[in-house]
C-alpha cells in the first residue's frame, strides 16, 4: 500500500529535477516512499532539455549523450519501468573520432580491438598502447576504479573494497594506483604514446570533466572516459533527451509521486538543536512543504549552505563559499539541410568528433580561458545526433551539436586579438555570436560548404547556460571542477561540521547532483546512491 502524505508534503522531498533528482525520486517511489519533486523552472530536467529550435529539428540544447547512464546501476535498476514508460535509446556502430584542421582524421567504432587496429594504422604503435590501456582499465584496475566511482565513499562497501584491494595488491600496489590516478594526461601521454595524433585524439576527453591535460588526475579521467566511450558507445534518447525526463516522471507518478514546477525553494525548514536538528520540509514560493523523513537537494554547495541553510555553521559556509566552479561552456546548434561533407567521409557516421590541432593546442586553449581570454583555436566537440537517431531532423536534414569547454566566465580579451570584448567582461549577444562565427569558420575547412547548408544556428554563451540552470555557475557545465581537492571522497569538499559526501550536518538532509560524488555526467550516480541509503532494497531506511 502506498504511504499516505498530505497535499503539501511527502515522506521525502527532492529539490531540483535534474537527472540525479529524477533517478532518486523514481527509485524511492518504486520502493514505496511518497515523494515530492520541486523544480524552480517551468519544466523538469535540469540540464536535459530538448527544443525544436528550427521547424522539424529537435535539438538537445544542453546535454545529449548517455553512456554513463546506460552503463550504470541507476538504469539497470529502472530499466524495465523506463522501457514500459516509452524510453528508448539508440546508438550506432561508431563512437568517436578526431578531425584535424587540415581535414584528415580518424573514426572509431564500438569495439576496443577494432579501434586499436584503426589507431595503429593511423598512428603506428599507439593502437597497441590503447589496447593495453583499455585492458588494464577494464581488467586489473576495474574493480577499484569503478568501485571508487560507484559506491558511497563513506559506506561500509568502500571499506570492504579497499581492504580487498589491499590484500590483493599490497600497500605498494595501492600507492602505485593512487600515484597513477593523480598523474596529468600530458605526462602519461608523453610516456606511453608515440604520436602527436594519438595524443590529440584522447586529450579532448579530459575536458569533459572540466580539467585540462596539464591538471592532476587528468590522465585517469581522460583514459577512462575515452576507453569507456569506445567500449560502450554513445547512446542517445530516441526523439530527443526530453524522453528520459518524461519516462522518469511517468515512473514517479505511476508510483504515487508528485512533481511540481515553478516552485523555487527558498530555504530548508528545520527543527531541533545540535545533533538532534532535522530537516522537516522546505519553503518554496512562500509556501511550506513538509517532509516526514528526509529532504534531498540537487543544488550547488553555495546554494545549499549559503541560501537554503543560512544558519549553517560558519566553517561549513566558508568551505561552500570556497568551492571552485570551472571554466565556462558554450553550446552552438546548427540545423542543416543535408549532412556535411567531411573531408574524412567516414566521420559523417560518428556521434561525437573532436576538432583540434594537437594536445598542446588543447592545453593552450585551456590556459587562455583560465587567463580570461577567448581561445584563438578552441577545441570543438562536434555531436551528430542524426547519425544515431534520424528522427531528430526532417528527411535529408542534419544537426550539429557543438560544445566548447574552454571559455572564460569573465572575458578579459581575445587571444587572437580579433574580437572586441566588453569592458566589464560580461557575455553579451554580440560577443556570443562573434565566438559562434569563429567556431563556424573553424568548421568550414573540415566540412567544406557548411555555410550553404545551414538552415539555422542558435548559440548559448556561458551566461545563457547559467540562466537556463542556476547550478551551472558561470556557465560551468560540470558544476565544479573535478580537481583532486574536489573529487572522490573530497567532493564537494573535505568533511566539515558533519558534511561528508552526500551527508550534511542534518542527519536527514542529503546533497546530490554533479557537485557531489561521483561528479558530473548523466549517470544519475549520486541520486542512486542516496536512494540506496534512504530506501535500500530489502533493508531499512538510512535515516
Amino acid at each position: 500500500m502506498m504511504p499516505s502524505s498530505s497535499a503539501s508534503g511527502a515522506q521525502i522531498i527532492v529539490v531540483g529535477s535534474g537527472m540525479n533528482s529524477l533517478v532518486c525520486a523514481a527509485l524511492l517511489a518504486q520502493r514505496g516512499k511518497s515523494v515530492l519533486v520541486l523544480e524552480r523552472n517551468d519544466r523538469l530536467g535540469g540540464c536535459i532539455r530538448t527544443e525544436e529550435l528550427f521547424p522539424g529539428y529537435r535539438h538537445d540544447v544542453l546535454s545529449s549523450w548517455y553512456p554513463l547512464f546506460v552503463g550504470g546501476p541507476a538504469y539497470a535498476a529502472l530499466k524495465p519501468a523506463l522501457q514500459a514508460a516509452g524510453l528508448e535509446f539508440a546508438q550506432c556502430d561508431y563512437t568517436t573520432g578526431l578531425a584535424l584542421p587540415d581535414g584528415s582524421g580518424i573514426a572509431l567504432k564500438q569495439d576496443i580491438a577494432d579501434s586499436a587496429r584503426r589507431l595503429d594504422a593511423w598512428a603506428p604503435g599507439d593502437g597497441a598502447a590503447f589496447g593495453a590501456m583499455a585492458q588494464r582499465l577494464f581488467g586489473e584496475d576495474a574493480a577499484l576504479t569503478f568501485g571508487l566511482l560507484g559506491q558511497n565513499p563513506y559506506g561500509a562497501g568502500m571499506l570492504k573494497l579497499l581492504f580487498g584491494e589491499w590484500r590483493r595488491r599490497g600497500l605498494d600496489g595501492l600507492m602505485a594506483f593512487a600515484a597513477d590516478s593523480l598523474e596529468s594526461f600530458r605526462r602519461w601521454s608523453d610516456r606511453e604514446l608515440q604520436s602527436d595524433a594519438a595524443r590529440a585524439l584522447i586529450a579532448p576527453w579530459v575536458l569533459h570533466t572540466g580539467l585540462g591535460p596539464d591538471d592532476a588526475c587528468s590522465a585517469l579521467i581522460g583514459k577512462l572516459t575515452f576507453a569507456a566511450v569506445v567500449a560502450g558507445g554513445m547512446p542517445v534518447v530516441k526523439g530527443g533527451s526530453q524522453g528520459v525526463v518524461d519516462a522518469l516522471a511517468k515512473v514517479i507518478e505511476h508510483h504515487g509521486g508528485r512533481l511540481q514546477t515553478g516552485a523555487a525553494v527558498e530555504r530548508i525548514l528545520t527543527h531541533g538543536e545540535g545533533r538532534r536538528r532535522r530537516a522537516v520540509g522546505v519553503m518554496a514560493a512562500g509556501r511550506e512543504y513538509r517532509a516526514s523523513e528526509a529532504v534531498v537537494c540537487n543544488v550547488t554547495p553555495g546554494q545549499l549552505y549559503g541560501t537554503l541553510l543560512p544558519d549553517a555553521p560558519e566553517p561549513l559556509r566558508r568551505r561552500a563559499a570556497g568551492y571552485r566552479h570551472g571554466r565556462g561552456g558554450m553550446q552552438i546548434h546548427f540545423a542543416l539541410d543535408a549532412p556535411p561533407d567531411w573531408r574524412t567521409p567516414e566521420l559523417r557516421h560518428v556521434p561525437l568528433v573532436h576538432l583540434t590541432e594537437s594536445m598542446e593546442q588543447v592545453c593552450a586553449s585551456v590556459t587562455e580561458a583560465n587567463n580570461g581570454l577567448l581561445p584563438a583555436r578552441p577545441t570543438l566537440a562536434i555531436g551528430q545526433p542524426v547519425a544515431v537517431d534520424p528522427s531528430r531532423a526532417p528527411a535529408g536534414g542534419w544537426i550539429l551539436w557543438v560544445q566548447m569547454q574552454e571559455l572564460p566566465v569573465r572575458v578579459k580579451g581575445d587571444a587572437a586579438g580579433l574580437i572586441d570584448t566588453p569592458a566589464d567582461g560580461r557575455w553579451t549577444e554580440a560577443l556570443r555570436e562573434a565566438v559562434a562565427d569563429r567556431v563556424q569558420a573553424r568548421l568550414e575547412p573540415v566540412m567544406p560548404g557548411l555555410a550553404q547548408r545551414i538552415v539555422g544556428r542558435r548559440s548559448y554563451s556561458p551566461a545563457d547556460l547559467e540562466a537556463l540552470n542556476c547550478n551551472l555557475v558561470g556557465g560551468d557545465p560540470y558544476a565544479g571542477i573535478c580537481s583532486p581537492d574536489q573529487f572522490f571522497w573530497l567532493r564537494p569538499f573535505a568533511g566539515s561540521q558533519g558534511a561528508r559526501g552526500h551527508r550534511t550536518p542534518l542527519r536527514n538532509l542529503f546533497h546530490i547532483g554533479a557537485a557531489t560524488h561521483p561528479g558530473p555526467g548523466l549517470g544519475g550516480g549520486s541520486g542512486y546512491l542516496v536512494a540506496q541509503q534512504l530506501a535500500p532494497r530489502g533493508g531499512r531506511s538510512g535515516t
